[in-house]
């Protein structure tokens, strides 16, 4: 036998007593009656709501209009039942009291029980009620035996100070009225309550599909661009609706993936050709250190493979570099005293070509990771020292407004043309073709350098200068 792994069970998962199974299993079954689209989410919801609205209206409207009609019909039998009243007080009741109008009829007992005068519907029969109010008047509803009709009746009880003594009169009217006007009522609320709900049903489900058309639109759209297909865009509706700013974000999203995507692809086929040319010299020269076995050729050909090496190893380090800064991936960042970081940054280039002219305003303080922001200052300053003729000018200071740092770097070489001063920032640019790459560097230094300052909330422009190329770098104070 087959021993089975014992596992717990969740309370939640699996209700232990019979009623919370049997309560699970109903929220289960009304979760699989709610509709899954939202077109029928939002007809079901305002049905449901018109629907509770108009129940309660239709409760009001009911109790109101019998209340009404029954008030009605109380004050028409009070004014009669006080008209034979005031007849009775003055000795002039009649046998045979007439009805008038809104009295279906009137009885006259005395404080013996015995009826002194009556409506003709009531002549020879017993007092309708036993009611004996001490002196005023009592209004209630009275459903015993009808008098005309199966309705029921409205009852008003007067007592009067006769000659003969203590007089009650009872008059009463009937609720036909109200009863007739409640079932219209009803009957009206039972055809138009269910054709008004199927109308607002279908005027929410015809105004969603209409509403939600462009979604479906975008929606289908979307599902068919592909990765070789990101030059499609989603349509927008003319409405200026949440719906067509919602298409418009999208649109964007896509020319920003478009756009991403390009800028990898030229990527890759960059740095495809960048590694190619290193990996294909190194390769050449081994191959001429193999088939040449001179002993005394082997020095020049060891230093320039370990040249080549070593730009290999740079191109990759700028390539990772990138690709962090691409991913946008955190690092630690920190209260930094810029002016000092200039001042060890420069102290530590000893074999530069030229020596750099620096003006940094003391206490500049921004909130950024060391080791980037001393590779955004070597960048800048490497690019200068290629380029540069006889001078290389380091200033840092603040910006007029008081919240940016102004970090510029300037060297007196042949300058940027103002075509190129964003191209300048793109990667594996290089403005001098004819420039030999040994000195011309992986055409990365620049790029790093952007993205770097984009990452700590800062931008890089190349601007105007009289003489040769001005680099400027603001990053915001800490």
């Amino acid at each position: 036998m087959r021993a089975t792994a014992w596992r717990p069970t969740v309370a939640s998962d699996h209700p232990r007593t019979p009623a919370a199974r049997l309560r699970v299993r109903a929220l289960r079954r009304l979760r699989r009656l709610w509709p899954d689209s939202v077109r029928a989410r939002a007809t079901v919801g305002a049905t449901a709501v018109v629907a509770g609205a108009l129940g309660a209206a239709s409760l009001a409207l009911l109790g109101i209009l019998h209340a009404n009609l029954s008030h009605n019909a109380e004050n028409a039998a009070a004014q009669q039942a006080d008209t034979v009243a005031q007849l009775a007080a003055q000795g002039r009741l009649p046998d045979l009291v007439p009805l008038a109008h809104g009295a279906d009829f009137i009885q006259a007992v005395d404080a013996h029980g015995r009826v002194v005068a009556a409506s003709q519907n009531l002549a020879g029969k017993p007092p309708v009620a036993d009611l004996r109010p001490a002196d005023g008047t009592v209004r209630t509803t009275w459903s015993g035996v009808s008098v005309d009709d199966d309705h029921d009746q409205r009852l008003v009880a007067v007592s009067t100070h006769t000659p003969g003594g203590t007089l009650t009169v009872y008059a009463g009217t009937s609720l036909r009225q109200a009863d007739a006007a409640d079932e219209i009522t009803k009957a009206a609320l039972a055809v138009g309550v269910p054709l008004l709900l199927a109308t607002v049903a279908w005027v929410t489900w015809w105004v969603a599909g209409r509403a939600l058309r462009p979604v479906e639109a975008i929606r289908a759209e979307v599902a068919d661009i592909t990765e070789h297909r990101l030059h499609r865009r989603v349509p927008v509706p003319a409405a200026e609706d949440e719906i067509a700013r919602l298409a418009r974000t999208m649109n964007a999203t896509l020319d920003r993936l478009e756009e991403a995507g390009a800028r990898q692809r030229q990527f890759i086929a960059d740095a495809s050709h960048e590694l190619r040319s290193p990996i294909t010299v190194l390769r050449t020269q081994l191959e001429v250190a193999t088939a040449h076995p001179d002993p005394a050729l082997w020095p020049d050909l060891v230093k320039d493979a370990l040249e080549d090496t070593v730009r290999l190893q740079d191109l990759a380090a700028d390539l990772l570099l990138l690709a962090r800064l691409d991913a946008a991936d955190p690092v630690k960042s920190r209260p930094l005293d810029l002016s000092e970081l200039c001042r060890s940054a420069v102290a530590a280039r000893h074999g530069d070509r030229l020596a750099i002219d620096t003006a940094l305003q003391p206490d500049i303080c921004v909130v950024g990771n060391r080791s980037w922001l001393t590779r955004l200052l070597t960048n800048l300053l490497d690019n200068a020292q290629r380029h540069a003729e006889a001078q290389i000018q380091l200033v840092l200071r603040t910006a007029p407004d008081g919240r940016t740092a102004v970090l510029e770097v300037r060297d007196d070489g042949p300058g940027i043309p103002d075509a190129d001063r964003t191209r300048v920032f793109e990667r594996f640019t290089r403005l001098d073709d004819a420039r030999s790459r040994d000195h011309g560097g992986t055409g990365l230094g620049l790029a790093i350098a952007r993205d770097i300052t984009t990452h700590h909330g800062g931008t890089l422009t190349a601007e105007p200068s009289d003489r040769g190329a001005l680099l400027v770098a603001r990053l915001p104070l800490g």
